[in-house]
């Protein structure tokens, strides 16, 4: 049995899928299978039932999986203590972190890491914050440059990087601004007259609003949902709704409220399992990401 083919299994076993196990372990598919084969002969028992295109566990898949678990997160966590005895920042790193954040925070960031630190492999994973906290929970990532959830799961460790403020956002030509009195400010609930483009109600960010906006009796009324704040800009920008974005993202296509009863604002910065040694390559970085505040 090799470390290998037990990494085949708890992807295959995690997607549901042997051609999702391959993408994400950069394999075609019948390299995965291969793989799940020999392990099953090593063990002597089948581990997946395969009917039509459906993957699920045997009783035997279902033992193995958390032993599988336990077996790669400590080899992990053992090479990240290896790697601290040399001193030397090299090796393979993953990090999962939002289009967003990808876009507008870690450029600069990264081209300094990549400087410092050429013998370090990134293997960077764009996907929404919320994803990507959950990867490093399970152990699949080891570092997220993410909005930060508010109600953490007990497996991870934040820091805090960037304080990023949030406007309330609509066209130049959105009928708020067409009102009879226009040194009027707009209220909250003339606002949710309106209908919005939010991201979905999965996302931490959907959940800062709409908290935000429930403690003033206020629910918006959503005609759109899209987890790309770019996607979301351009909708505002057309004339399908408002929104809430990021005050970095401004520009002239767009027109910033304003609400003073309503301060929005969210917390951008990394994550990390409580339990697992750090790399030497992620401390590097998290000292990066620190000087960046």
């Amino acid at each position: 049995m090799d470390t290998h083919s037990l990494s085949a299994f708890l992807e295959v076993a995690e997607a549901s899928s042997f051609s999702k196990a391959g993408e994400r372990l950069h394999l075609s598919q019948p390299a995965i299978s291969k793989r799940i084969a020999a392990l099953e002969a090593a063990l002597g028992t089948p581990l997946f039932n395969r009917v039509g295109r459906r993957i699920d566990l045997t009783d035997a898949g279902r033992t193995l999986l958390p032993y599988a678990r336990r077996v790669l997160a400590e080899l992990e966590d053992g090479r990240r203590a290896l790697s601290h005895l040399s001193g030397a920042v090299s090796g393979r790193l993953s990090i999962g972190t939002s289009h967003h954040i990808g876009l507008h925070r870690l450029p600069e960031v990264l081209r300094s890491y990549t400087q410092a630190y050429p013998d370090v492999d990134l293997d960077i994973h764009f996907m929404d914050s919320e994803d990507a906290c959950e990867e490093v929970a399970q152990g699949r990532l080891e570092l997220g440059i993410v909005t930060l959830p508010r109600d953490p799961p007990d497996a991870l460790r934040m820091q805090m990087i960037w304080v990023d403020p949030l406007s309330v956002v609509v066209a130049p030509t959105h009928p708020l601004l067409r009102e009879p009195e226009p040194k009027r400010l707009p209220t909250l609930k003339a606002l949710a007259a309106y209908p919005a483009v939010l991201p979905d109600e999965r996302t931490y960010t959907h959940r800062i609003v709409t908290a935000a906006l429930q403690a003033h009796g206020v629910a918006p009324r959503i005609r759109l949902s899209t987890n790309y704040l770019e996607t979301l800009k351009m909708l505002v920008a057309i004339g399908l709704g408002w929104s809430v974005l990021p005050r970095s993202m401004l520009d002239d296509t767009l027109v910033a409220l304003e609400l003073p009863e309503l301060v929005l604002s969210r917390e951008l910065g990394a994550v990390w399992h409580r339990g697992r040694t750090r790399s030497g390559p992620a401390r590097a970085l998290l000292d990066l990401l620190a000087a960046a505040r």
